[in-house]
């Protein structure tokens, strides 16, 4: 019987270990992807972003576990501190980095150093488990065993990082949430195990005050989050929340509301009618029988609220990823005022769906294309603007039909500007560019396309716009020597040529 006991006793030492091994997995890819997710809000080009950071940890992973070796006595006492530090590193690398983004001018170095120390930590706790584990379990089993475990712990972190960690607790409280968890496995087998008897109370102490500060830092994360952009935004920030596809964030001052998506302004509300009316009208008021108008972006609604003007147009579909962004920007009483309630309209459609796909299986055809994009700053949206996107476009396009593109700042980043008309071009298109003063961001850039010429400058426009006129739209077509067309590569799915142009242009505006 009392074999039987202790025979069980080694089962369930033996399992609570395995379970750390799950652990160590789960958290460790959580702090990872809260890494590469936090370095693509904050300084765009997520696939870069993601390759070095899982690069860097794979690598220091590696060099923990190299390092295991020289660790040869105490195996269970040096696997409980090791759990700690990882606890502590990689919950509180979220609420650090955002802390530390706008007062660090080499915030590479500490987001690297951050993911580096928390690889080298994970990478020296499994080959220490496997030493504690190998006197119970052959080594074939041993090896089964862990893997096992480990790859389990990576595949349920994969699916609840992106489905319920990043839209239910935010980037902050998920890596402070797996730090409390990795330190109470560090309390659970500092209890379980007698061996660690001599040292169970001046580590109880380490880790109740690491619980404790984890625990504060939870409950204060939305604190942390909005002190820490109110170091990044001039004026008061009044509305933030994070989104399984962005960061998006509303300010305001006594002049103008603000919009920014992961970082970057996408209008104020001081001139984003000089935008809107440019990105709407010269194309639709050449349409006098337009009655079927897609919006593929533009989940403001200020696009919308720009086409509503033509009594003639019967439907409006919006298709924008966010549903986020619609619901903010059809409930909120300051956005329903900006965009005078055109998501409510009775003639407007709202589809949260991927916008490459909708326009894949979409059997419909429209008289005008809006497309609002944001920037092609990384590849998940530098496809919306590839020639493969592009060619999609025209089974939905009615004959006579017109798209417009925005196309960022032609002066700025003139080559990112006229490889999408030359990308438009490629695609079997007619088009026509021009370019806009937008105070908040300067010299901007649109492009219309057609499959035949048909576009006219002189229709009537709606009465009360602030800007647009048929004198402005000609002035429009005139493009100054700084800004007039040179060559550029396609950007095709395969090369992505217009982010690496994006990239290069705009990298010395950026943070």
């Amino acid at each position: 019987m009392d074999r039987t006991a202790a025979d069980s006793g080694l089962r369930r030492d033996q399992n609570i270990l395995l379970f750390s091994v799950f652990a160590i997995a789960t958290c460790g890819l959580v702090y990872e992807l809260v890494a590469g997710t936090l370095a693509s809000y904050l300084m765009g080009d997520s696939v870069t972003q993601f390759s070095t950071i899982i690069g860097t940890y794979l690598f220091s992973m590696g060099v923990g576990s190299w390092l295991s070796r020289y660790i040869e006595d105490h195996l269970l006492r040096w696997f409980i501190l090791i759990e700690v530090l990882v606890g502590v590193v990689g919950g509180c690398s979220a609420p650090l980095l955002f802390l530390l983004f706008e007062h660090i001018a080499s915030f590479r170095i500490i987001l690297y150093s951050l993911v580096g120390i928390t690889g080298i930590l994970v990478g020296l706790e499994i080959p220490i488990l496997m030493r504690i584990l190998k006197a119970n379990l052959a080594f074939k089993e041993l090896v089964a065993r862990v893997f096992t475990f480990d790859y389990i712990g990576a595949l349920i972190a994969s699916l609840i990082f992106p489905l319920v960690l990043v839209p239910y607790l935010g980037l902050i409280r998920a890596s402070l949430l797996f730090g409390i968890i990795n330190v109470s496995i560090a309390g659970l087998l500092l209890y379980r195990f007698d061996e660690a008897k001599p040292f169970r109370r001046s580590f109880s102490v380490t880790i109740v005050a690491s619980v404790m500060l984890l625990l504060v830092a939870f409950v204060y994360a939305d604190r942390i989050m909005t002190f820490s952009e109110t170091l990044a935004f001039q004026d008061r920030v009044i509305f933030a929340k994070n989104t399984p596809y962005q960061r998006i964030v509303l300010t305001r001052n006594n002049r103008e509301l603000r919009l920014f998506l992961n970082g970057n302004l996408q209008f104020s509300s001081a001139d984003e009618y000089r935008y809107h009316e440019a990105l709407v009208h010269p194309a639709l008021h050449s349409l006098p029988h337009a009655q079927k108008v897609l919006i593929l972006g533009g989940g403001d609604g200020l696009a919308a609220r720009e086409i509503l003007k033509y009594p003639n147009i019967d439907s409006i579909t919006l298709v924008d990823l966010d549903p986020a962004m619609t619901r903010f920007f059809s409930s909120n009483t300051m956005l329903r005022r900006l965009n005078h309630d055109a998501l409510l309209s009775p003639k407007l459609h709202v589809v949260n769906s991927d916008a490459f796909n909708w326009v894949k299986n979409s059997h419909d055809s429209f008289d005008l294309v809006v497309i609002d994009f944001p920037d092609p700053a990384n590849y998940s949206i530098g496809k919306l603007y590839s020639s493969a996107f592009y060619e999609e476009l025209h089974h939905i396009l009615r004959e006579r039909g017109i798209i417009v593109v925005q196309s960022t700042s032609p002066y700025v980043a003139r080559k990112s500007y006229w490889c999408i008309a030359h990308t438009l071009q490629a695609s079997g298109f007619i088009t026509v560019p021009y370019h806009a003063y937008v105070p908040s961001f300067g010299e901007w850039g649109y492009i219309m396309a057609m499959e035949q010429y048909t576009w006219r400058t002189d229709n009537p426009l709606p009465t009360g716009l602030r800007y647009i006129s048929n004198a402005t739209i000609k002035d429009m077509l005139y493009f100054p020597p700084d800004m007039s067309e040179l060559p550029t590569g396609i950007n095709k799915l395969n090369n992505q040529a217009l982010v690496n142009y994006f990239e290069d242009e705009w990298a010395p505006y950026i943070h």
